[in-house]
């Protein structure tokens, strides 16, 4: 039986949250494989549904503005670490268990798979395919909401409640900056470039334990 376009929405949102809940639930030594096949297929999806987003391309305005806000988050991360493990029971082992997937893959790898994958994707799903077509619903605003609470609620497989709170604000900030109308090549190279720069290069507290697996001898 053919979805039919009006229902595309819902069933990509289902299959989003499926898509997640095995990624974060399955083999943890195979999480990053499984990140990058749920962007892929997500990424896919929404590019399939809307030709428009082929013609993403980054520009040089695009990839200062892109700069610029992934700069804005990583400020209000590096505040929000302090306080999630200060206030937040859990918070300071939930912050760190984050960290640990980085021992999974070596770095170079995981910079590629986020660079060139799993950021763009999720740019071009929740913001280029989710939040257009909740804004044709509800409005530009509530649009912004609504995909922001989706995105955030897409983490609660996790059990990680830091985590969720992360998701949340990190949707709730390039929802809003999308709804304000920064363009989707820009929109990927803030969430490229916060992806790469707070897991990888500058996190908000340097875990004690070798970044990758080829540092662990």
């Amino acid at each position: 039986m053919t979805v039919r376009r009006r229902d595309l929405l819902p069933a990509a949102l289902g299959a989003a949250y499926l898509a997640f809940a095995l990624t974060f639930r399955g083999p943890r030594q195979r999480f990053w494989q499984r990140m990058t096949g749920t962007g892929l297929a997500l990424g896919t999806l929404a590019v399939a549904a809307d030709p428009g987003l082929r013609a993403t391309k980054p520009r040089g305005r695009d990839v200062a503005l892109g700069l610029a806000a992934a700069g804005g988050l990583y400020a209000v991360f590096r505040i929000g670490d302090r306080a999630a493990r200060r206030l937040m029971p859990k918070g300071g082992q939930e912050i760190d268990a984050i960290y640990e997937l980085r021992q999974l893959r070596p770095t170079a790898e995981l910079a590629a798979r986020l660079a060139f994958v799993i950021g763009p994707a999720e740019e071009l799903f929740w913001r280029g395919f989710v939040q257009r077509r909740l804004s044709r619903r509800a409005g530009n605003w509530p649009g912004a909401a609504l995909t922001a609470a989706a995105y955030g609620g897409a983490h609660v497989v996790t059990g990680n409640l830091t985590l969720v709170g992360a998701a949340g604000v990190a949707g709730t900030y390039w929802s809003v900056l999308a709804a304000a109308g920064m363009p989707m090549a820009a929109l990927i190279v803030s969430h490229v470039a916060w992806d790469v720069w707070i897991f990888l290069v500058a996190p908000t507290t340097p875990p004690p334990f070798p970044s990758n697996r080829e540092e662990k001898r």
